[in-house]
């Protein structure tokens, strides 16, 4: 199983986009507040997520409650500013990826806790970071590679 944690995202089009990828993957989506936009049913059915009843979505109001409800076993945080490239861990069994919000990241104090599991995915030094969606969907489906994508679909279909 795979975890994706949004902390504070602000940006409702990178939200959605996370959203399918765990509606894709089967991946479950924990946001935490504040949010940058409304989650409501009518925003949801207004801008035409039609894929949100797949996505298994829990909020919570901070990272103290997350934490409370769900601990911290097997977690690994995404930031630009990682000792460990993505490719070094080690997801093979359940697994939840952190992710900050667009404008800055994740908290200093939580990289610090945290910091032997810190990842980043390589690039340019002259590029500030990559879209939070792209690297969701990077980190999701490396952990799905590791876990053998058991419970996707394993075949294509030529539609006529």
């Amino acid at each position: 199983m795979v975890d994706i944690v949004l902390v504070e995202p602000e940006i409702p089009h990178n939200t959605g986009a996370i959203a399918r990828t765990c509606a894709a993957t089967g991946a479950r989506l924990h946001l935490i507040r504040p949010l940058g936009f409304d989650i409501s049913d009518k925003m949801v059915r207004r801008c035409g997520l039609d894929y949100w009843y797949l996505v298994d979505i829990q909020v919570y109001d901070n990272l103290d409650v997350y934490f409370q409800a769900n601990g911290d076993d097997h977690l690994y945080l995404a930031t630009t500013k990682a000792p460990h490239v993505y490719t070094e861990a080690d997801f093979s069994g359940d697994v939840t990826l952190m992710f900050g919000k667009e404008t800055a990241g994740l908290p200093e104090w939580l990289r610090e806790k945290y910091r032997d599991r810190c990842i980043r995915i390589p690039m340019i030094s002259e590029a500030r970071s990559l879209n939070l969606s792209n690297s969701v969907a990077v980190l999701a489906y490396e952990a799905l590679r590791q876990q053998g994508f058991e419970g996707l679909k394993s075949f294509g279909s030529m539609a006529e």
